[in-house]
């Protein structure tokens, strides 16, 4: 059986992991697995059918008729799938991201997609981002990186995106909700954030986009040993 190589993406909301780790996955030709995209998806069922996120007995009750397939269209752009419907746009919206951090925080839904991430790793070599894939979900990856930046940048960063989406966004509610999402990825019982001991720490505090691919792109060379 041939070993497939799996490169970890670990950090708090906003540090660039999904726009990194595809641009990764890119220049490598590897598969880009976005995690939050999953469990943005398993909030959207459940609040399609009225559950609330921390409604653990709800959420046990529906969470396997759940079926998520990931697709990836001509440009490598992941397409989620959920019950043979594209959901890929109805789940890129703050609500959504809301609701799938309290989702995450459960175990049932943890372990019910934890199976589904590591099935990934195994077909395909995979540029996987998240909260805890370097530590739970593929703790053998070849590569570990952990993406960081101070609060105020990210916020800055995510806050600029929205407005390029043509959404309205107020740069102190941003923050101010990056904060509290800070504090409940670092807070909870279930998969912490937390970067690995083998995870290579990569500030992109004072780095432009191009920088930091640069700076990812070396840190995978270096220890996959390609040119």
């Amino acid at each position: 059986m041939s070993h497939h190589h799996a490169i970890a993406i670990d950090g708090p909301a906003g540090a660039g992991k999904s726009t990194l780790a595809r641009r990764t996955a890119a220049a490598l030709g590897f598969r880009y697995v976005d995690t939050g995209a999953i469990y943005r998806t398993v909030g959207y069922h459940m609040d399609f059918y009225g559950i609330g996120p921390r409604d653990t007995d709800g959420v046990t009750r529906l969470i396997g008729d759940v079926n998520i397939e990931i697709t990836y269209d001509g440009a490598g752009a992941q397409h989620m799938i959920l019950n043979g419907r594209d959901v890929s746009g109805d789940i890129r919206t703050p609500e959504m991201s809301a609701i799938a951090s309290a989702i995450s925080a459960q175990r049932v839904v943890r372990e019910y997609l934890l199976e589904m991430q590591r099935d990934l790793a195994r077909r395909y070599d995979v540029v996987m981002d998240g909260r805890d894939i370097g530590t739970v979900v593929l703790p053998g990856a070849d590569v570990k990186i952990f993406l960081t930046a101070a609060p105020e940048i990210r916020a800055r960063r995510r806050y600029e995106e929205l407005l390029a989406k043509g959404q309205k966004a107020v740069y102190e509610q941003v923050l101010a909700d990056l904060q509290k999402r800070d504090a409940q990825d670092a807070g909870r019982k279930i998969a912490p954030l937390r970067q690995a001991k083998d995870a290579v720490l990569l500030d992109t505090s004072g780095l432009d986009l191009d920088q930091a691919a640069a700076a990812i792109a070396g840190i995978v060379r270096e220890k996959l040993g390609i040119g």
